[in-house]
């Protein structure tokens, strides 16, 4: 398979700003990984003119894709698991060329992952968390059985990636293969919820249950990121809370987060005068830690 390719990858790695070149190959029927393409190859350039650029290739009955990459869309990708079959084929893809380490640098901190990349992928998968739950703990309480059901499945993929993250690994398309080695908890949750033989409300109201215990208990932890942004200032106000560039990937979240935040104790409203008489502006900050 690599000898084949050669030619279109060495093309590339002539270029002056190809960085590094990786090769993945399928290896089961249906591989979600590679989107089912036999071959990915994956090329990761800098100041590229599209920060994404796909090509398919049909050889000999296989197929390959070629996917070249801006290496800030991809650090985007890493730091937000946006894209997580990129992070995939970074960590499980060979090297085939690579510029002053660029590649094998990489995959190392990877490995390492960071605690400032590691405290915001938690933060994004709280805040989709905490939105999901509260959604299908509404839609429970209003009788909307099978809507709260589809909800709380969603629910517990975040807390699923949740876990991962905290035990230091970047969560994988295949993510309760994962779950299952890992954080056996969580993947008994998942099971409950799917396999029970109770009816979908029964299954509902006792998972409503459960992940309220797992959220609260991972609330400051998984907050951290924006606790520790708030306690550098503050108050805040809501609107510069929501357009800090460091929020900007659980923004949408935000609201639901924070009013969690301070049901927990661990933000603090102070209201703040306005012009009007016995109305305040609400203003946030960080708890301090007990």
């Amino acid at each position: 398979m690599e000898d084949i390719l050669r030619p279109i990858y060495q093309e590339r790695a002539s270029q002056a700003n190809t960085l590094g070149i990786l090769l993945l190959e399928k290896k089961k029927p249906n591989s979600p990984v590679t989107d089912n393409f036999d071959v990915i190859l994956f090329i990761i350039v800098k100041d590229a003119q599209e920060p994404w650029y796909v090509k398919h290739y049909e050889f000999d009955d296989q197929s390959a894709a070629m996917h070249i990459v801006d290496e800030t869309l991809l650090q985007k990708w890493i730091d937000t698991s946006s894209y997580r079959r990129a992070v995939e084929w970074v960590i499980n893809g060979s090297i085939v060329f690579e510029r002053n380490d660029y590649v094998t640098d990489l995959k190392e901190r990877l490995r390492t992952f960071p605690t400032h990349t590691r405290d915001l992928k938690k933060a994004i998968e709280f805040a989709k968390l905490i939105r999901s739950y509260s959604e299908s703990k509404d839609l429970f309480e209003s009788g909307q059985f099978l809507d709260a059901f589809s909800r709380m499945v969603h629910s517990l993929h975040y807390l699923a990636r949740l876990a991962v993250i905290e035990k230091g690994f970047h969560p994988e398309v295949t993510v309760w293969n994962q779950v299952r080695r890992i954080e056996p908890e969580v993947y008994k949750l998942y099971q409950e919820l799917i396999e029970s033989k109770e009816d979908i409300d029964k299954r509902v109201q006792l998972m409503i249950l459960a992940v309220e215990h797992a959220v609260s208990v991972r609330s400051r932890t998984s907050a951290k990121h924006l606790l520790m942004l708030m306690g550098k200032e503050g108050p805040w106000s809501f609107g510069e809370l929501k357009i800090h560039p460091e929020i900007q990937e659980y923004a949408l979240d935000l609201s639901s987060m924070v009013e969690y935040l301070v049901d927990k104790g661990l933000i603090e409203v102070v209201p703040q005068e306005t012009k009007g008489a016995n109305i305040y502006h609400r203003m946030y900050q960080a708890a301090p830690i007990r």
